[in-house]
Parts: C-alpha cells; sequence; structure tokens
C-alpha cells in the first residue's frame, strides 16, 4: 500500500520524487522501497535533477530519526546501563565509535550506501551531534546514492526492460 502511495507520487515528476525521497526516508521502523522510484524516476527525467531533488528530500527526511534520538535519549541513557545485552548497550557502543572515530564521515558512508543509516540519525541525536554536520553529512551521502541511482535507471532500465522482454 505504502509502495503504491510512493509510486503514485513519483508520477507527478520533481515534486513526485522530492516528497517520496522524503516520506521514504522518514519512516524509520519499515523500509520504503524508495531506489525503485528514484531509479525509474531517472529514465524519465532528468536523471542529475531527479539524483539532487532525491538527495534533499532524503536528508530532510533522515532528521525525522536524528529527531527521534535526540527526544528519546532519556529513554536511551536508561537502556545504556544494562551491560553487554539489548538496544541500549549497542547504542552505547555507537556512541563510543561517533566520539571516538569521527562521525561525520560515518554518517556520510552510511548516507551514500544501502546501509541501514536510521540508527546512525538516532545515535546522532542521542549523543547530540551537531545537527548541521548530521544534516550536511546526509545531504551530501544521499545526493550522491541518488545520482548512481538515477543515472543507473537512465542508462540501464531499457536493457533491464529488453532483458525482462526477450
Amino acid at each position: 500500500m505504502i509502495a503504491e502511495f510512493l509510486l503514485s507520487l513519483s508520477s507527478l515528476g520533481y515534486l513526485g520524487v522530492f516528497f517520496s525521497s522524503l516520506l521514504g526516508s522518514a519512516t524509520v521502523i519499515f523500509p520504503v522501497p524508495i531506489f525503485i522510484i528514484i531509479f525509474t524516476a531517472g529514465a524519465v527525467l532528468n536523471p542529475f535533477l531527479v539524483g539532487i531533488i532525491a538527495g534533499i528530500g532524503s536528508a530532510i527526511g533522515e532528521v525525522v530519526a536524528y529527531g527521534i534520538g535526540f527526544g528519546g535519549r532519556k529513554l536511551l541513557e536508561k537502556r545504556v546501563e544494562v551491560k553487554k545485552k539489548g538496544l541500549g548497550y549497542w547504542l552505547h557502543r555507537g556512541q563510543q565509535w561517533m566520539h571516538r572515530r569521527g562521525g561525520f564521515l560515518t554518517i556520510f558512508i552510511f548516507a551514500a550506501t544501502p546501509l541501514p543509516d536510521d540508527i546512525i540519525g538516532i545515535i546522532c541525536g542521542s549523543i547530540k551531534y551537531d545537527i548541521k554536520k548530521f544534516f550536511i553529512a546526509c545531504l551530501l551521502g544521499k545526493i550522491l546514492l541518488s545520482l548512481g541511482l538515477a543515472y543507473a535507471g537512465y542508462y540501464g532500465l531499457g536493457w533491464v526492460l529488453g532483458y525482462l522482454g526477450g
């Protein structure tokens, strides 16, 4: 049902791509197939604009995960007290990683790949990582990923349809 809704949004052109990407990245609990929408839109619209617009929408959507982490940090702090098990332990480990290794590159890598960047957003919010740096890293990574998907659609959709058709 959600996939059908997002596909109908993508038929609205660039505005549909923006809102599909925004809504797809804002969903933290269940995944939404925005990769397919960006790939398909890249085949029928200007792939450069699709990549930029989808990247901006996705980066804005990722701020939801940051907000969940920021708003729920008191609950997460209680969970961290649990030693060597459960969600609290792993969030604590993630927080340590972000402080030791620097978060910008980690956020960028998760945003530029299909890795679960919602988890990074929650961790960044819970440790009060600078939201401007978080957004810029997400924006750069999401634009790179979206450009790749849009150009893959631009150059590859004809090949995929030809392969499926015969």
